[in-house]
């Protein structure tokens, strides 16, 4: 049978009623992952490069001109209060050192303090929140939005809506966020004003209304969006190509079971991985986006904190963000364990 779902692939397990089933036991798998250590060892090679990431940052900052001191003297400030302040802040201290101290508070929840005097876990105790809401929204619309577009597309193979939404996909993924968030901001805040270009916060720090999200949330779902659709349309694809696909349209099963209970549980762990790398793009995104709203999230406290070359108020901004995006890769390797019989 010619088509899409013509193909070569291994034989998938069948159920009580004669039809491949993707459904696999839970503990079997986690145990036979278990016993292989590749679960175990994922968490400690995540650790181990947020680690290395975090080192790069100190390292970073060090490099920049000028230091703490200076990016937050007051103006008329001698040499000799320069000298008292960099004293103060440990500035005298090789970077190694600085770094080991600040790695030793980190597993208590301990951030340091910053070139203010303010303790970095509670600067980013309420921005924080905000970004992972503005994150967590951006990620649904894109799993929602992308799931329909490549499925619909994997249902026309070859023909318009296909071609349509695979070059619509192209081409918003090629859009950065900043490039997106203007123009929403142009079309519909300045032109057509239904929505709103900046957003206020409430007593609580929290956006003040749900309109001033729409923008934000779209402007960095778009690029998102296409690259998900094109993850999931070629998972599809590829098993679409599978023998028991045909089967299936030849038993004459309807096409929303077939998408269901047979595409969909094979593409699982390409479409996890996808949406598990989008999380760090969008919240790597979040900052320019947020900047651009006037968001109340980390992006303006990371801005702040490197113009004033405040080492552990970024790397703070890492370390969280990166125990984010550590917690989703390893939901999605676990997700691709579970459905690929327990191989990491």
């Amino acid at each position: 049978m010619a088509g899409p779902l013509s193909g070569t692939a291994r034989e998938p397990a069948t159920g009580p009623d004669g039809e491949p089933t993707a459904v696999r036991p839970v503990r079997p798998v986690l145990s036979a992952v278990l016993r292989t250590g590749g679960l175990l060892a994922l968490p400690a090679r995540r650790v181990l490069l947020l680690a290395a990431l975090l080192a790069a940052v100190f390292a970073a900052i060090e490099l920049l001109p000028g230091d703490a001191a200076t990016a937050t003297a007051e103006r008329g400030e001698s040499p000799a209060d320069l000298r008292h302040r960099r004293h103060l802040l440990g500035l005298e201290r090789p970077v190694l050192t600085r770094f080991a101290d600040w790695m030793t508070g980190l597993p208590t929840g301990d951030l340091g303090t910053s070139a203010h005097g303010e303790a970095v876990a509670g600067l980013l105790a309420r921005p924080f929140p905000n970004t992972l809401l503005l994150g967590g929204l951006a990620l649904l619309v894109t799993l929602v939005v992308s799931l329909g577009l490549g499925c619909l597309a994997a249902f026309k193979p070859g023909r318009l809506t296909d071609r349509a939404v695979s070059a619509t996909a192209t081409g918003i993924l090629a859009l950065p966020e900043f490039v997106v968030a203007v123009a929403l901001v142009l079309v519909f805040a300045l032109w057509a004003g239904w929505l709103p270009a900046v957003t206020l916060t409430g007593a609580d720090g929290a956006p003040a209304s749900w309109p001033m999200l729409v923008l934000p949330v779209v402007a960095l779902s778009v690029p998102q969006i296409g690259w998900n659709t094109r993850i999931v349309r070629a998972a599809l694809a590829d098993e679409a190509k599978a023998p028991h696909m045909e089967t299936a349209l030849i038993d004459g099963l309807p096409r929303h079971r077939i998408l269901t209970h047979h595409l969909l549980p094979g593409a699982l762990p390409t479409i996890a991985a996808g949406l598990a790398t989008s999380t760090g793009m969008l919240l790597g995104g979040a900052v320019v986006v947020e900047t651009i709203f006037n968001y109340p999230g980390i992006g303006g406290v990371l801005a702040g904190a490197v113009a004033d070359r405040d080492s552990p108020v970024v790397a703070g901004v890492v370390a969280v963000t990166g125990a984010v995006i550590t917690g989703v890769l390893l939901l999605a390797d676990l997700v691709r364990a579970w459905a690929s019989g327990g191989r990491i």
